[in-house]
């Protein structure tokens, strides 16, 4: 049977308060029979006499120990409220009383709550921030540009004090060097070449703005985001900007012809020298030849002057023959009527002689002896014989 069924004899309520002032009381518990219970258990915990939960206790003593509670459990409160945690790209920067104390380094810290006030800085991280608008140029047009600043607190105590907004303080300078450098600088120069020597007076110029306020910040970088001049005349600019590129690619192209070219020019150059100074030695040993050789042939010339002349005229008249071409008649044989087509013989010849300096390689065979269709000796050599040659030798 369940304990709320009627007719149950042992009923009892879930709160186990079934045996109560004899069973009849089936409500919630006594909030002062807990709070009895509670401050024996204290006053037992902390060396006090406890007594039966049944049986009334002081009223005096239990308002002591209710105020020892509440005074450890603020306490407690207290401690827990002071405890902070500096993470490690933070500085913490504490006030006491509202006035500047210390910096905290990174790490778990204490301080006292109600009196100290812990406020962490982040002093690593690097933050980014875009001025931009509309300029007036040195020449009194007007572009559109854009400078992102990337920067970082460099002094905690000197970002929360010296100025009231540090950030956008740090904007108003950016924004009024930005504009002076602007103002001071051509169109042309901003949308192609001096865009770098833009950049580089903005930060100049900043620096020198923010550091007699020590705003506690650091410039990192400075990065000039591409200009634009005005919708009305973009195109044309485009135009140019597209105009100058072209002429710096074809710089660059020729520069880069010209250092192809000049190493193989120069090779040249040295070749040339080379073999003009072994053409030089070669005719210089060539004429020492010549003249030590005629040296030698002086004095067999001044013994014996016919001999000699005879022997050197020979010698000439073989190295001619040699290189040219000769026709063979056999004249023996009576008074028969010939006929030569000497100009048929010196076509032939010319040709020939053009056919072999055009060949890569010459022939090495026997020249062609034309001799008399009615005799009938054999063909004889081509090379001159005579007996002044022979005796001469």
């Amino acid at each position: 049977m369940a304990w709320n069924e009627p007719g149950n004899s042992n009923n009892k309520d879930p709160w186990g308060n079934g045996n109560r002032k004899g069973g009849n009381d089936q409500g919630p518990p006594d909030l002062d029979e807990i709070y009895r219970d509670t401050v024996t258990k204290f006053k037992k915990a902390f060396g006090g006499k406890g007594g039966n939960s049944s049986t009334p206790s002081n009223g005096n003593d239990g308002g002591m120990a209710g105020l020892g509670i509440l005074a450890l459990v603020a306490v407690l409160i207290w401690v827990w409220m002071g405890i902070s945690t500096i993470k490690e790209a933070e500085r913490g920067v504490v006030l006491r009383f509202g006035q500047f104390h210390t910096i905290l380094e990174p790490g778990l810290k204490w301080q006292p709550a109600f009196i100290d006030r812990v406020i962490p800085i982040d002093v690593e991280s690097v933050v980014s921030m875009t001025s931009s608008g509309q300029m007036l140029t040195q020449d009194e047009n007007v572009v559109v540009v854009s400078m992102d600043i990337q920067y970082r607190v460099l002094d905690a105590r000197a970002y929360l004090f010296n100025v009231t907004d540090p950030d956008y303080s740090l904007r108003q300078a950016t924004d009024a060097a930005l504009r002076y450098v602007i103002g001071h600088t051509n169109m042309d120069e901003i949308l192609t070449t001096g865009r770098e020597v833009v950049r580089q007076q903005t930060r100049e110029l900043l620096e020198n703005t923010i550091e007699p306020y020590d705003l506690g910040l650091e410039v990192v970088d400075v990065n000039f985001l591409p200009a634009r001049p005005p919708e009305e005349v973009k195109e044309a600019f485009d135009d140019a900007i597209a105009a100058q590129e072209d002429e710096e690619k074809f710089i660059n192209e020729a520069n880069a012809y010209a250092r192809e070219r000049e190493p193989a020019a120069r090779g040249r150059v040295r070749r040339i020298e080379q073999e003009a100074n072994a053409y030089k030695d070669s005719v210089i040993l060539k004429a020492q030849g010549e003249i030590a050789r005629f040296e030698q042939l002086l004095p067999q010339y001044i013994a014996a002057p016919e001999v000699t002349r005879n022997r050197l005229y020979l010698e000439t008249m073989e190295k001619v023959y040699q290189n040219t071409s000769k026709v063979m008649i056999d004249v023996d044989g009576g008074n028969n009527m010939m006929y030569l087509p000497l100009d048929k013989i010196l076509e032939q010849s010319r040709n020939a002689q053009q056919s072999q300096s055009a060949a890569p390689v010459r022939s090495s065979g026997p020249q062609p002896v034309y001799s008399n269709p009615t005799s009938s000796t054999s063909n004889r050599s081509d090379r001159f014989s005579d007996s002044r040659y022979s005796n001469g030798r």
